[in-house]
């Protein structure tokens, strides 16, 4: 059954919340629904938080899911572990179980799986830019779903808002600026410090790694000077070298994390990444 799917639409949702799964550091990860109240099946997204893999959870991107959900799409967004509790892989890890796990669960909440894709905010991005290059990395896919096992972590699509696209570039822009706590995030994450660049996005195309590349969603804040947009125009130009379709949007005035407040630039983000789910649907783009 082909999902229908009008970016223009307005439903009423339902907020909710589940177990996602607990750690290993014992924490209890959660995920939050959100669902439209419609006939259905809908078009499934799933969230990653950003917070410099240091901060932050399943509440960081809630206008931009709340935006997204509204028009007919079920956008479930995660915890996912911070690097104080384990570094890089492990919020990797937790994200490639939640692309199985919506998968299998969707049609609980009246989403269809087959249109999954990822909408991923800076260190989110970053994830969720791995998770679409290497969808079948052992490492990654490391915590097993028993009740699942057929379902893989492929997606139809990522949309991305600042991601941190290149790892290394992203710290040496710390070091410049002498943000004490941006650096100190990137060396409790990457342990060992090697990984920054075995775990760079930017990285794995200029290495000519065999990568998996989806359709590529970037929406950059012009002004952001954490995730430069030098950087971001960068590794645009590395996917689109690769054979990787990627749509590039810089939205002038805005700074990392716009998207948090009320503003014209926020809300031409969430048209453009509704816009870009109704392409992908249509074009008939899937996750399986």
């Amino acid at each position: 059954m082909k999902v229908s799917y009008n970016p223009a639409a307005t439903f009423e949702i339902k907020v909710s919340e589940v177990d996602f799964r607990r750690n290993a550091q014992g924490r209890q990860l959660m995920a939050r629904l959100y669902q439209p109240q419609g006939t259905g099946p809908f078009p499934v997204v799933l969230d990653l938080h950003g917070g410099a893999w240091n901060n932050k959870d399943r509440f960081a991107e809630e206008p931009m899911d709340r935006a997204i959900a509204a028009s007919g799409v079920l956008v479930v967004a995660i915890d996912m572990t911070r690097a104080a509790e384990a570094p890089y892989p492990a919020c990797v890890q937790d994200a490639s179980y939640g692309v199985r796990w919506l998968k299998a669960n969707a049609s609980k909440w009246n989403g269809d799986a087959s249109t999954l894709g990822i909408y991923g905010s800076s260190s989110g991005g970053h994830v969720a830019e791995l998770l679409a290059l290497r969808p079948n990395d052992a490492r990654y896919n490391a915590i097993a779903l028993p009740e699942a096992p057929q379902h893989d972590v492929s997606v139809a699509y990522v949309i991305a808002r600042s991601p941190i696209s290149n790892t290394f570039a992203r710290y040496e822009n710390a070091v410049a600026k002498q943000r004490e706590h941006m650096i100190k995030n990137n060396k409790n994450f990457f342990v060992p410090w090697e990984s920054v660049h075995e775990g760079n996005p930017h990285g794995i195309l200029e290495r000519g790694e065999q990568v998996n590349l989806v359709p590529l969603l970037i929406m950059q804040g012009g002004l952001d000077d954490n995730v430069l947009p030098s950087m971001q125009e960068k590794f645009v130009a590395a996917y689109r070298a690769a054979g990787g379709a990627c749509d590039f949007h810089v939205f002038e005035g805005a700074e990392h994390e716009w998207v948090a407040k009320p503003c014209p630039q926020t809300t031409g983000a969430q048209e453009m990444a509704k816009a870009f789910i109704a392409a992908n649907l249509a074009a008939g783009k899937r996750a399986d």
